[in-house]
């Protein structure tokens, strides 16, 4: 297939290292990408490694009037016949042509951004269906998930780095340091359980009023927050248990990571882990309550046997689920059939 790929995102974020992951998957498996992101050396540097060839854009704002026709003289050069906008600014951005366009969402999003797209994919079932509620016909709708890495037996990272006792159990959270992932609720748990220490991998605005609140809580020597970290595998390796404490979570990328590398997981109930975790791959709290999530984290500390069953358990659904070759063969079927079903040539 000859697909162009267009991220106008973040550098970080569980969608972008996913738009990442897929666009270097289709091209190792044969198919010819084009990927166009929002200026980023970093990103395009792995992508340029690993054999594409990424083009660059401003993806502005309103005022940005170089982009979409760069991006259309873009487009036509390379001439997919797939073109996949990822989110909000991406989808603003692309226009129609003579490819089927598809837009990918991770989130609620307003629909408005999207109504030049043929069809629309979501990263759940539960957003897929909402995607049908808000009218969006469903033989176009299509749930597709994501995959991640194997982090599967990596070196742990040192504990030394964090100044963490040799024999302290270790919580582990992901993500951006934003009041969306109720990282406040963590440290609150935290002060409820002695000895314990948790390192929170990110970076974001609420840093200053995490910090201070962990302060006010009392466990400032037991929390660390080292910002964004590239090895996340040996974070999970150090962990004896991995927390979600999302209030509002889509999909939750981290939770697949923790399955990946055989770690238990303990999750707020939000949309996404709601969806990925049943009993026998995780334990599912109620969100913003920081007293549930301590006593969760608790009652799995007393048993060990436990840990086991439920880290084995969500390492054989990532393996079946959320690797990449069960979910890059999801990904090639419903583009190879999107394509056959729209033979439409547009200018």
């Amino acid at each position: 297939m000859r697909i162009a790929q267009v991220m106008a995102g973040a550098p970080e974020g569980g969608a972008e290292l996913f738009f990442e992951r897929l666009s270097i998957a289709l091209h190792r498996h044969g198919d010819d990408v084009l990927p166009v992101i929002r200026n980023d050396a970093a990103r395009a540097a792995r992508l340029r490694h690993a054999g594409l060839a990424p083009m660059q854009l401003t993806f502005g704002g309103p005022f940005d009037l170089r982009t979409a026709p760069r991006l259309r003289r873009a487009l036509r050069v390379f001439a997919p016949r797939i073109v996949i906008a990822w989110m909000n600014r991406a989808a603003a951005f692309t226009r129609r042509g003579p490819y089927i366009l598809v837009g990918r969402l991770g989130g609620y999003y307003d629909l408005s951004y999207y109504r030049r797209c043929d069809h629309l994919i979501g990263n759940t079932r539960a957003l897929a269906g909402w995607i049908v509620a808000q009218g969006f016909p469903p033989a176009r709708t299509h749930y597709l998930p994501n995959f991640v890495s194997d982090l599967a037996e990596i070196p742990p990272a040192s504990r030394a780095e964090f100044d963490i006792p040799a024999a302290a159990p270790i919580l582990l959270g992901l993500g951006r340091l934003h009041a969306n992932k109720g990282f406040d609720i963590f440290i609150r748990a935290l002060a409820k359980l002695p000895g314990v220490h948790a390192v929170i991998a990110g970076e974001g605005p609420e840093r200053a009023a995490l910090e201070a609140l962990a302060r006010a809580e009392g466990v400032a020597d037991r929390i660390h927050l080292p910002g964004w970290r590239p090895d996340v595998g040996a974070l999970l390796a150090m962990a004896d248990i991995f927390v979600s404490s999302s209030r509002h979570e889509p999909l939750g990328n981290m939770v697949i990571e923790a399955f990946s590398a055989a770690r238990p997981v303990i999750a707020a109930a939000a949309d996404g882990p709601r969806e990925l975790i049943d009993t026998n791959t995780g334990i599912l709290v109620p969100t913003d309550d920081p007293a549930a999530l301590a006593e969760a984290v608790q009652s799995l500390r007393d048993d060990p046997a436990r840990q086991k069953r439920l880290a084995e358990a969500g390492r054989a659904h990532y393996l079946s689920a959320y690797a990449e070759a069960p979910v890059l063969a999801l990904w090639r079927d419903a583009l190879g059939r999107m394509e056959k079903a729209c033979p439409m040539e547009r200018d």
